[in-house]
């Protein structure tokens, strides 16, 4: 059956619309404020009170409203705890950044990773590759010691102090190339280091020749959920390229955390 027939002749339809429509304009009284009463929204709104207090019992119904703390008022009802959950749960962080991560590779024309934990290990989730002929080889699916490498190290760097002192317990720092950070306390201080600035910086600590930024990208809940990266031959990553490279990098880490729900 056609909707706009129904609406028509259903007289029920409109009104549910009607409804629906001054029950969300309802909700937003609740962004900047714990607690609102009837009166504070009958006076907002310039409705009749009988009408501004059906549509918040049938928000109390539906748990999207809660009576106040004694009895003051209405407060958001769980129920949006629950559904805002859903939403940050089902997020694709790789269908968020990819985009965002060829515009980074676009303006600096370097590779870009995207890095996630899985264990002691991190896990290469997404990536993409720069136009230069001479360029750092990576795939998705590969894995890396958190504590090697500038991508999977930001991740360790954002562990909390008792997470990195089990982890390094537990793990054997080896070398995979010529600058691997194997000397525990130096590792320390650059976990340190890193999570103070909000980057690293690596330079031939996976492979020979080669050189990353790091930066940490997250979650609505303010947690590290994964890292970027730009990476490349150690000669496009002089002293003075990293501070193009890691505004540019920064921006887009940035600008994913955001779209990931996170809020400074």
């Amino acid at each position: 059956m056609d909707m706009d027939i129904y609406k028509f002749e259903g007289g029920r339809v409109l009104e549910a619309s009607k409804s629906l429509s001054r029950a969300l304009e309802l909700l937003v009284h609740w962004r900047d404020r714990p607690t609102v009463t009837l009166d504070e929204l009958v006076a907002v709104t310039g409705w009749p009170k009988t009408t501004v207090h059906r549509l918040v019992t049938s928000l109390v119904s539906a748990g999207l409203l809660a009576p106040g703390t004694e009895g003051y008022g209405y407060r958001l009802g769980l129920t949006w705890l629950e559904y805002g959950q859903l939403v940050a749960d089902r997020l694709d962080i790789r269908a968020i950044s990819l985009p965002l991560m060829k515009q980074l590779c676009d303006e600096v024309d370097e590779a870009v990773n995207l890095v996630v934990a899985d264990g002691d290990e991190a896990i290469y989730i997404e990536k993409v590759d720069c136009n230069h002929p001479v360029r750092v080889y990576t795939r998705v699916g590969r894995r890396a010691p958190l504590y090697a490498g500038a991508c999977p190290r930001i991740l360790l760097a954002y562990k909390s102090d008792e997470e990195i002192e089990s982890y390094l317990q537990r793990v054997d720092l080896k070398a995979y190339a010529s600058r691997t950070l194997t000397d525990r306390d130096k590792l320390i201080s650059v976990l340190r280091e890193s999570r103070r600035k909000g980057y690293t910086v690596s330079y031939a600590e996976l492979e020979e020749g080669t050189a990353a930024i790091g930066l940490p990208i997250f979650d609505h809940r303010g947690q590290c959920v994964a890292g970027l990266s730009l990476a490349g031959p150690d000669t496009r990553f002089q002293e003075k390229d990293i501070p193009v490279l890691l505004a540019a990098a920064r921006r887009t880490a940035e600008e994913i955390s955001k779209s990931l729900g996170y809020k400074r």
